[in-house]
């Protein structure tokens, strides 16, 4: 059985490094990989939650102010309590809706890109160019490999 991943960068392109999720979701569409579907956004929405229940996996990619460089990524768990608001919205919050109203668990992943610099300005610091190019290179690796062993479980550990 061939699983199915989705792919949800959320940023904001026009806020310099705010965009490296919006950027990695159109990396790995443009790879064309049929069992992987890339939505990218400013931000998440609880409808996202449909999203996610329609495949086995899910990767959220986000920039972050404070990570490690270049990238960290960490397994998602629902939350116990969901919480948003008009403007925000967690991962977390998004499984347990996707748990607790479509009954649905997929695997979660988080994928945080460091970024340097938020100004109202497009494109990326250098630093955080070279952060996305190892991060895409990791994501490109693992989803690649999985595509080879489509029935193992995907474990994005670095």
């Amino acid at each position: 059985m061939t699983h199915t991943v989705v792919i949800i960068g959320y940023g904001n392109p026009g806020r310099q490094d705010d965009g490296l999720g919006f950027m990695m979701a159109e990396g790995i569409d443009a790879l064309g990989l049929p069992f992987v579907t890339s939505e990218a956004d400013l931000q998440l929405q609880i409808e996202d939650a449909a999203t996610i229940s329609a495949h086995d996996i899910a990767v959220f990619v986000d920039a972050e102010i404070d990570g490690p460089e270049p990238f960290s990524v960490k397994l998602m768990k629902p939350s116990t309590e969901i919480t948003f608001t008009s403007h925000s919205v967690s991962p977390e919050s998004i499984l347990a809706i996707c748990e607790d109203h479509l009954k649905k668990s997929p695997q979660a992943w988080l994928l945080g890109i460091r970024g340097y610099s938020f100004e109202f300005e497009e494109g990326l610091t250098p630093e955080a160019q070279a952060n996305y190019e190892a991060a895409f290179s990791f994501l490109k690796k693992k989803l690649t490999a999985w595509a080879e062993n489509p029935t193992a479980r995907l474990e994005l550990d670095q």
